[in-house]
């Protein structure tokens, strides 16, 4: 992961511009589009965002209305991140998200949370056949998932995650708790999404 704020810079210590900024960037890095290092919260991260969706396609009409926008303007700035969040929640990009998570997870977990062969991982990580809608969408899942676990442990710990007994899952682990051909609206899927997004505020997950 390429997120590591350590420093903040005028005018992303408004706080409300802080908290939209660093929620478009964390689902970047998820997804593998933040290109370099972020370090600290200014405009040369607003930048990489940029240049990272981009590359993937993602909230053209944003990005052209993020450029001509002076970081000045807290308000309207803030609005337009919050925008281009969802965007990014709506937007898998197979080609980047593979390489993330292949590398987070490695191949043999990777598939076996998506529910496909090795063989077919990696021709859809080699580019030599499309991934399919339903791939996408579950691996565009994985990847804010493992986003969330990696903000509180290390890659070890974020693959280990998976196969460990939760109680908020009924004592089974989040990878059981996905299921077979599973989509991400389900409701197992929903409860692990629930589960990694609270690492951060509670200790006993």
């Amino acid at each position: 992961m390429n997120l590591h704020i350590w420093s903040v810079r005028s005018p992303f210590d408004d706080p409300g511009l802080a908290s939209a900024a660093i929620g478009a960037l964390t689902r970047a890095d998820a997804m593998g589009l933040l290109l370099s290092p972020v370090t600290c919260l200014d405009e040369s991260a607003i930048e990489g965002l940029e240049t990272g969706m981009a590359e993937a396609g993602i909230g053209r009409s944003f990005l052209a209305e993020l450029h001509r926008m002076p970081c000045s303007d807290v308000a309207r700035l803030s609005t337009l991140l919050e925008k281009i969040s969802e965007a990014l929640d709506q937007s898998p990009a197979p080609a980047h998200e593979w390489r993330t998570l292949q590398g987070v997870l490695g191949v043999e977990l990777l598939t076996r949370l998506l529910g496909i062969s090795g063989s077919s991982a990696r021709r859809y990580i080699s580019g030599s056949r499309s991934t399919p809608d339903a791939i996408a969408a579950r691996l565009h899942f994985l990847a804010f998932v493992a986003g969330d676990v990696a903000g509180a442990y290390n890659d070890i710990g974020v693959r280990r995650w998976f196969d460990r007994p939760r109680e908020r899952l009924d004592g089974n682990t989040p990878a059981q708790t996905l299921g077979d051909e599973w989509s991400p609206e389900d409701d197992g899927p929903r409860r692990v999404r629930e589960l990694a997004r609270a690492l951060t505020s509670s200790p006993a997950t």
